[in-house]
């Protein structure tokens, strides 16, 4: 079996606990203040990781650009703004469906900016990925009190949606070339171009050092800034940006799921109908084409 057949499965895995993640080092930072310590130990470590291996860096001054430009809105301005939008009190289904969004604006956006064309199966899956996302979360959604919801967060938690298919867009367009390590470690210092004024505007900068703490940040380091920010790269570069984009769909319904295990949230069976139908839509998405017959 080759790293390209389970690359994606594995994204989903990785990219899907940083929802268990950002409810457990809640309650020991800042959210935007976490971003910024995760973000800095990604960039050393990153950066290590490139000198051990003799990695080569962009020549050009636009290469490197690009590669800062798609940092500052896959990284910083994406997960700057869907944290803090949960921690301005943006219930997680909610967020949740607002992510599920994403596929279906960068499949849309692709067509547009890059020429990527979709197939029928592969436009029908999008829609399918996200009435998925629809059944598993929108029940919980509607039992939930929306004046205790701050319309200017969900708005926040919106354009948090935008910026990651932007920074999609832009990645498949400018950083076709470039070792993936290089590219990432620039594209965290974006992060914090952005991740660090932010901070520093709007909070207390907290952060309750202890083992909890350095516990959230190894795993989000070393399992989701790297671990899965490097699939996610390999995946936009190897294939087309909608198919790549259409795995967001498994998040939700996954980390629903790990949040029952985890912190004893009720899993309901609209959760697990809609996680099915997701299924059904990514596949319809990824499907290789058919072979016409001799």
């Amino acid at each position: 079996m080759t790293f390209s057949l389970f690359a994606p499965a594995l994204f989903v895995l990785l990219w899907s606990t940083g929802w268990v993640v950002a409810k457990y080092a809640g309650l020991y930072a800042d959210p935007l203040t976490f971003l910024v310590l995760r973000y800095s130990v990604a960039v050393v470590l990153f950066y290590l990781v490139c000198r051990f291996a003799g990695v080569i860096w962009p020549k050009s001054r636009r290469a490197i650009l690009h590669a800062i430009v798609s940092g500052m809105f896959l990284h910083g301005l994406y997960l700057g703004m869907i944290w803090w939008a949960i921690g301005q009190g943006v219930p997680a289904a909610l967020s949740g469906i607002i992510a599920g969004l994403q596929p279906l604006m960068t499949g849309l956006a692709a067509a547009y900016l890059i020429g990527e064309r979709l197939s029928l199966s592969q436009r029908i899956g999008l829609f399918i990925g996200f009435c998925g996302i629809a059944i598993a979360v929108l029940p919980k959604v509607f039992s939930l009190d929306a004046d205790v919801i701050p319309a200017y967060a969900v708005a926040v938690n919106v354009l948090g949606m935008a910026c990651v298919t932007i920074g999609t867009i832009y990645q498949k367009r400018y950083l076709r070339e470039g070792d993936l390590r290089a590219v990432a470690t620039l594209q965290y210092v974006g992060a914090l171009i952005v991740t660090i004024p932010a901070a520093l505007l709007l909070e207390d900068l907290r952060v309750d050092w202890g083992v909890e703490l350095f516990a959230a940040l190894a795993w989000s380091v070393l399992g989701i800034s790297m671990g899965a920010v490097a699939l996610l790269l390999y995946l936009i570069r190897r294939g087309d940006v909608s198919k790549a984009a259409s795995l967001i769909y498994l998040v939700p319904p996954l980390a629903a799921i790990e949040a029952a295990i985890v912190f004893g949230e009720t899993l309901t069976l609209p959760m697990v109908v809609g996680t099915g139908v997701v299924v059904a839509g990514v596949y319809l998405t990824n499907r290789k084409p058919a072979l016409p017959s001799a």
